[in-house]
């Protein structure tokens, strides 16, 4: 049975449904230009390529927009950049500086809300200006379940979700991106950095990097899920759970490393990877 980014099982129901009507979907939206918000991870992805398979047959055009934030590592730009070169899709590239414009350096609770309002109008007034009147995102049936304050902003800016409105999940948006052959199709989730710091906790470009290098050297272990949570001085490691006896092993060289960066204390979450357990005070807000 196939398992989801946390290792749990999945029951996949009515999935030849879902895809028929997502491919209804995307085969409408190519009735005119449109634009994809353009992460590179593997829902927009599958998103991109089922918009540039549709608009082949209308002769419509599609624009992927991808925004460079502080929050995300470069590497995840270059990433993005490449699938998209891969799709065929023309690419726009929008930097914003989002923790200071969108105002959410303190960390806020509804912070996912304001930065996604913020980068939204972005790529829609980016849109407006190439005459796009249609903007898509991938936010799948999943996202809809856990805490996503960032969706009710989607929702109040008019952006279409054809994932979720036909009802995929995560693991199906998988299994169909790997139908169409998209390198992404199990690449793990990697959600903005400031899900690393708790609600209130002051964010910096300084922190953020840190945060970012710590968790370059631990995927370069060749671990698939990992999150660096931060608690003031202390580092908190979330990896999958058969990861954690690894991890036990090379403690001393992950606290070296770890504490070279300049946290005073590392430790090692024996829960294991949980996707969004920041947010697990908010779940059911």
């Amino acid at each position: 049975m196939p398992s989801d980014d946390g290792g749990r099982a999945v029951h996949m129901n009515h999935y030849p449904e879902k895809k028929k009507s997502l491919l209804q979907k995307m085969k409408a939206y190519a009735a005119r230009d449109v634009m994809v918000a353009f992460s590179g991870g593997v829902d927009s992805a599958l998103l991109l390529k089922l918009a540039c398979d549709a608009a082949a047959e209308s002769g419509k055009k599609v624009y992927a927009v991808t925004v460079q934030t502080r929050l995300h590592p470069p590497a995840e730009m270059e990433e993005a950049g490449r699938i998209c070169a891969q799709i065929g899709a023309d690419h726009i590239l929008l930097t914003v500086d989002e923790l200071r414009e969108a105002g959410i350096m303190d960390n806020p609770v509804d912070r996912c809300y304001l930065c996604k309002r913020h980068l939204f109008q972005r790529m829609l007034a980016q849109a407006a200006e190439l005459g796009v009147s249609t903007l898509l995102e991938g936010t799948n049936e999943d996202d809809l379940h856990v805490y996503r304050p960032g969706i009710r902003a989607l929702k109040e800016l008019g952006i279409d979700s054809p994932l979720a409105d036909a009802g995929l999940t995560k693991q199906e948006v998988r299994l169909l991106a790997g139908e169409y052959g998209l390198s992404v199709a199990s690449r793990p989730a990697t959600p903005c950095l400031a899900t690393r710091f708790p609600y209130g906790t002051a964010l910096t470009p300084e922190k953020i990097r840190q945060v970012e290098k710590g968790e370059a050297f631990l995927k370069g272990l060749g671990l698939r899920n990992v999150r660096l949570r931060v608690h003031g001085q202390i580092a908190r490691i979330e990896v999958d759970r058969q990861d954690l006896l690894r991890m036990a092993e090379l403690g001393e060289e992950i606290a070296a490393q770890l504490k070279g960066l300049g946290y005073r204390y590392v430790t090692l979450d024996l829960e294991g990877f949980r996707s969004g357990s920041m947010d697990a005070d908010y779940r059911n807000s």
